[in-house]
């Protein structure tokens, strides 16, 4: 089966896109961090949140088309994506970003990740950025995650912490 790389389009790719962003979503909320995680994640998957991010994505593709890189089967069902922040918010982190890299579980170990860390890298080097570095955020409990990323060069840097919005 061959895949077809290239730039998200909305009209043709919203739902396979969101059916991935799902499944992602999904698998970070129940392969690094139990029941409560998973709970928390999917309560955020609501029908408002799918129209919310879609739009948002819309945004960004509006400033990049190529910040969000699809890959599609021979049938049309898109089965994975990296999706990169467009140039003008690279100023967050003073870097490219990598805001999700997805691959279904059919397709893993089949080198797709490898050709859409491929497009996030050459979209990174297509930005004038503060700093010629990408990053991302990856949970330490994904192992899968890390090796893959390790294998590309990427080092730990820092460390994210959170905590609730509405916690006084």
């Amino acid at each position: 089966m061959a895949l077809e790389m290239r730039p998200y389009d909305a009209t043709t790719d919203a739902d396979g896109l969101y059916d991935c962003k799902l499944a992602f979503e999904r698998g970070l909320g129940e392969g690094t961090g139990g029941e409560e995680k998973a709970a928390v994640y999917d309560r955020k998957l609501t029908d408002a949140y799918r129209e919310r991010w879609l739009q948002w994505v819309d945004r960004c593709v509006a400033d990049k088309p190529r910040c969000v890189t699809v890959a599609v089967d021979d049938e049309g069902a898109v089965v994975g994506y990296v999706f990169c922040l467009p140039e003008r918010l690279s100023m967050i982190w003073d870097a490219a970003v990598i805001n999700e890299l997805y691959v279904a579980p059919a397709h893993r170990g089949t080198g797709l990740a490898d050709d859409l860390m491929d497009e996030a890298l050459a979209l990174a080097d297509d930005q004038d950025l503060p700093l010629d570095r990408i990053l991302l955020d990856v949970d330490p409990a994904n192992e899968r995650a890390r090796a893959f990323y390790d294998r590309h060069g990427f080092d730990p840097w820092g460390e994210l912490i959170v905590r609730a919005v509405d916690d006084k």
